[in-house]
């Protein structure tokens, strides 16, 4: 086991034991790459419905050697239309929350911090319902489409964010139990505003977006993942590049900038890549809560607090792990699909229970 710097107070920080560290750290990216082919294999191979498997990756090699016409039509739109891109998409939104979650950590210098936990996911669930239960107003006219639900989370995500910050602030210090509190109470001021809009709708609409509301990779479409693979892609190199600078925001704002790291520019980056991260991935497949809290945490215990190792982790251990939940969420009570939500919800709070206790009793700030 080897030490890292990591910050239990903001200006005291202290070491703390990881499991992983050198040449190890890309055994272990690489181990995970592997074990995500696996799961998005296993996620195009198995579903609700038994398909022979020659058959399922027959019609698979079929496409991708631009022979898909002469794929069986069912078959086709089971496993290439319906499956395939719901393996991706699962592996998308995992990643995009994962990233979310850190970027959102570095903020704040906070592990409780999260979208979910902030408010952010709830307040990007609700400006994507506005778009589609405006319906044809002069309001919602300009933000029709994929973009425009996900223009329209991500105003509300960072609007949220913003809120959430301001008021957690005393004296010009970012209190971390106000942080938590404010965050909940802005997430269900949000809910409460989404409850609203859907007892405007009817009751077909209603049960469709109660599902997505929960977070669901359910109906998932190659045009959906086009948008969210960009900006997953610019965000992440974005934060790459400003690894060093997360780095020393660690040890506080007063050291970062006497070693000329521009903390308030690099605190607008933040709020905007996890607010665009989090209203991308809720645009798609709804409100899928604490993948950002659990991944990156775990990950920091694994391989450290530095972001050169934490940043390409997470990406790849929050794909992978969403993917394997939608997997569970598909064959768990088959034929029936059940939202991803429940199942991150239901690993997602004990955790941060005990995230919580930890702090309390003396534990890491940020392991």
């Amino acid at each position: 086991m080897t030490d890292t710097l990591t910050p239990v107070s903001r200006s005291a920080p202290v070491r703390r034991p990881h499991l992983v560290s050198g040449p190890a750290t890309g055994m272990l990216l690489a181990a995970l790459a592997v074990a995500l082919v696996a799961a998005l294999v296993a996620g195009i191979s198995v579903g609700s419905v038994n398909l022979p498997l020659g058959q399922v990756w027959g019609v698979v090699w079929a496409h991708l050697s631009g022979r898909g016409a002469q794929a069986d039509p069912l078959l086709g739109q089971v496993v290439w239309e319906i499956r395939t891109p719901r393996a991706l998409l699962a592996a998308l939104a995992g990643a995009g929350l994962s990233v979310a979650g850190v970027a959102l950590q570095a903020l704040v210098r906070n592990p409780l911090a999260d979208p979910y936990v902030l408010g952010v996911s709830s307040a990007a669930s609700l400006g994507a319902v506005l778009v589609p239960a405006l319906g044809g107003t002069a309001l919602a006219a300009g933000l029709t489409g994929p973009l425009g639900v996900t223009g329209a989370a991500f105003a509300a995500a960072i609007l949220s964010v913003l809120l959430v910050y301001v008021l957690a602030q005393r004296a010009g210090r970012l209190l971390d139990s106000w942080l938590v509190l404010t965050g909940v109470a802005v997430g269900y001021l949000c809910a409460a505003a989404t409850t609203f809009v859907q007892l405007q709708l009817n009751p077909t609409e209603l049960q469709g977006m109660m599902f997505w509301l929960m977070g669901s990779i359910a109906g998932a479409s190659w045009a959906d993942l086009g948008v969210p693979a960009l900006l997953i892609v610019s965000c992440m190199t974005w934060l790459t590049l400003q690894a060093r600078a997360l780095n020393a925001l660690l040890a506080g704002e007063e050291a970062a900038i006497a070693i000329g790291v521009p903390v308030a520019a690099l605190r607008i980056g933040l709020l905007a890549a996890g607010s665009l991260l989090t209203a991308t991935v809720v645009s798609v497949v709804g409100g899928i809560g604490f993948i950002g809290l659990m991944i990156p945490h775990l990950v920091r215990f694994v391989v450290g607090a530095d972001h050169r190792r934490v940043l390409p982790v997470s990406l790849v251990a929050g794909a992978l792990f969403l993917v394997l939940v939608d997997l569970a969420a598909r064959i768990a009570d088959r034929p029936n699909e059940l939202p991803v939500g429940i199942f991150t919800t239901g690993l997602g709070v004990p955790f941060f229970l005990w995230l919580l206790r930890r702090r309390a009793d003396g534990g890491a700030d940020a392991t």
